[in-house]
């Protein structure tokens, strides 16, 4: 096992200079330069200014030089000065050691990212068991309308209407930021109580669809097991149907269900940007969509260079979780 995960580390290293190449060639191809964000709308700029700004940010240099000078910087951790007027460095943007942890941007995407993923599989996976072992029943025939309208409902229009319910006509649960302005001088209990309060819509909406996807995939994955013969040769020697079902089916019933656990580990920061967006959470998704509007290179890079890892860290995941749930992929 030891052996099989150095091999994949290794293999991550070409894989991950190859998405940051593509990455940054699309990132270039995109209209407009950094340097339009602080000039069109000014108009003292002169054309030598404008050239002064593009050598400055080393974009008067070719596509592949700049390419070679940003890979210089990240081989040491270094991703850059921002293209924004802060000029601040982009590590110390997304990880502001100024900042309390729990309020730092990279925490609070992971935060939220995590509490969904697990509340996502805590309830997708029963659902998705009793929907396959209870065919066409009534909780089957419900749970199917439930799955449909998730898939069915765009994500920030449901957000919307949760935030005019709980949030205007019902006024308990806040409809924007990770925090209440009063937050400070509140006491302990208190800020822990503030905090999950703003955590519950945005957990709720960034789980929905998925709760939907991950209990339909289960069902499926399980009516396959359920009808395999070593499967009804337990049940022929009289062992009760849980253990049939959560002993000896579901194992084998989860390997679908971990290839889409390793593709959602990206999607801790790719997620985040539409629902960050709406509900107005200073994350990572609101940090990636601020720095496209803006054209901030360097950040844009950054948060993509960290979504193909998290990507590929997410398959490599998937795969030990195979070889944890199947001893016959152990073995091989």
């Amino acid at each position: 096992m030891l052996t099989y995960l150095l091999k994949r580390l290794l293999e991550m290293i070409p894989t991950l200079i190859g998405i940051t190449l593509i990455s940054f060639l699309i990132l270039q191809l995109a209209p407009g330069k950094p340097t339009d964000v602080l000039t069109e709308m000014n108009p003292k700029i002169t054309p030598e200014a404008r050239e002064r700004l593009e050598k400055l940010y080393g974009l008067d240099k070719p596509i592949m030089t700049q390419y070679w000078m940003w890979m210089k910087r990240v081989v040491k951790l270094d991703f850059g000065e921002s293209f924004t007027t802060d000029r601040r460095p982009v590590m110390d943007k997304i990880w502001d050691t100024k900042l309390p942890l729990i309020d730092r941007r990279l925490f609070i995407t992971f935060l939220i990212n995590v509490l969904s993923t697990v509340l996502i599989f805590l309830i997708a996976i029963p659902i998705g068991i009793s929907s396959a072992t209870h065919q066409n029943s009534l909780f089957d025939k419900i749970s199917t309308v439930f799955v449909f309208t998730g898939f069915a409902m765009p994500g920030f229009w449901f957000a919307l209407l949760l935030m005019m319910l709980f949030g205007i006509y019902l006024d308990v649960l806040p409809i924007s930021g990770f925090k209440s302005m009063e937050y400070e001088s509140l006491s302990l209990s208190g800020q822990i109580w503030d905090r999950t309060k703003h955590l519950i819509l945005p957990v709720f909406v960034s789980s929905f669809g998925g709760l939907a996807g991950i209990s339909r995939y289960m069902r499926s994955s399980m009516l396959e097991v359920i009808k395999q013969d070593y499967i009804m040769t337990a049940r022929a020697k009289g062992l009760p149907d849980a253990t049939v079902i959560y002993k000896h089916g579901l194992r084998n019933a989860l390997l679908p269900i971990i290839t889409i656990l390793g593709l959602s580990v990206p999607g801790l920061i790719g997620g985040s940007v539409i629902f960050e967006q709406v509900f107005g959470i200073p994350g990572m998704g609101q940090l990636f969509y601020m720095s496209v509007m803006m054209r901030d290179y360097p950040m844009v890079m950054c948060i993509l260079t960290i979504g193909g890892f998290l990507t590929l860290v997410g398959n490599m995941v998937a795969d030990i979780g195979y070889s944890l749930a199947d001893p016959r992929i152990r073995a091989k």
